[in-house]
């Protein structure tokens, strides 16, 4: 079966092979140097793999986006926003609120190149710790000091890089923990000789488990994924955010800048304390998700100002009055 695989592989031109992910193998070394361990996820832009650093003796976390010219300037842009905010880290103790980018480097596979960027190598993310913690939502204080964190990292982002994340939701915070606590982190293909060399932080998905309350509040949080970020003062698309954390502005197709970001992290702080979203748009019959998406947020908030309501393309459609929905 695998011969017959490898076969049909060759037989694919290598120029039609272009745009597909790199076919890692755990035991792999990455650019001489990052020994590929276990593959922590894989997306539409990117595979992530917890790697060794075999120069430094540490674990870290390498983002092989696939491969081509298109993904590799996505990746280049992603790499240009993070070194900014490097370079920003050093004036503002704040900025250690982000995910901090190591290295990167280009590597040739059988797809073609691929735009590789290295990363410090963390725990799992709000997403998976909400998960197990079900309907009943994370314990207040750790959302409060979570979103502090959170917010102190978008302050950083905003004021000194000049950068608007542009997707601010569970799976983009990671948990930053302690030895202790990543013990029980970390998935149980990382033996114990291997953990006990991992430091200070390390991988993980699936925490099956809740963490003790105690052990809860010595963990931090980071945001990562800085993918679909861009310059405030140069936004890349008109399309930002996943649907449940999607600003207002952006629904309504207007310009927006730093402000959507916060409007995320108030539907974020929402489901970490309540574990329910507090917008679930759904399509209907005769409109759209964001249709619904701007309904909900009325009957929540209120009328939307007439200033903002009446520029909305589908305005007529919907107000019989300035903000007002029919």
């Amino acid at each position: 079966m695998m011969e017959e695989q490898e076969r049909v592989q060759e037989e694919v031109p290598a120029a039609k092979r272009t745009g597909r992910h790199h076919a890692a193998q755990e035991g792999e070394v990455f650019n001489m140097r990052y020994q590929a361990l276990r593959k922590l996820g894989c997306g539409a832009f990117a595979t992530v793999w917890l790697c060794q650093d075999l120069r430094r003796k540490k674990h870290v976390a390498v983002k092989v986006p696939r491969s081509g010219q298109s993904f590799a300037e996505a990746a280049q842009d992603e790499v240009a926003l993070l070194r900014c905010v490097s370079s920003m880290r050093k004036k503002d103790r704040a900025g250690e609120n982000i995910i901090c980018l190591l290295d990167d480097f280009r590597m040739m596979g059988e797809n073609g190149f691929h735009m590789c960027l290295v990363f410090e190598a963390l725990g799992p993310s709000l997403r998976s710790l909400m998960g197990n913690y079900a309907a009943q939502g994370l314990p207040l204080p750790f959302v409060k000091k979570s979103l502090q964190q959170v917010l102190a990292g978008l302050h950083f982002l905003h004021k000194r890089c000049r950068i608007i994340h542009t997707d601010i939701k569970p799976e983009n915070i990671l948990l930053c923990v302690g030895d202790k606590t990543l013990q029980k982190l970390l998935p149980d293909v990382v033996d114990s000789s291997q953990r006990t060399e991992m430091g200070l932080k390390g991988p993980g998905d699936d925490l099956g488990y809740q963490l003790e309350a105690c052990d809860l509040m010595n963990v931090e949080v980071k945001i990562a994924d800085l993918g679909s970020a861009c310059w405030t003062y140069k936004p890349l698309s008109k399309e930002i955010q996943t649907q449940p954390y999607r600003a207002l502005e952006v629904l309504l197709g207007l310009d927006y800048g730093t402000p959507a970001d916060i409007w995320s992290t108030g539907c974020l702080a929402f489901e970490m304390a309540t574990g329910e979203c507090l917008f679930d748009p759904r399509p209907g019959k005769y409109f759209s998700r964001d249709d619904d998406h701007v309904a909900r947020i009325i009957e929540l908030l209120g009328k939307i100002p007439p200033q903002i309501a009446l520029s909305w393309k589908k305005s007529t459609k919907f107000f019989s009055r300035p903000g007002k929905r029919e």
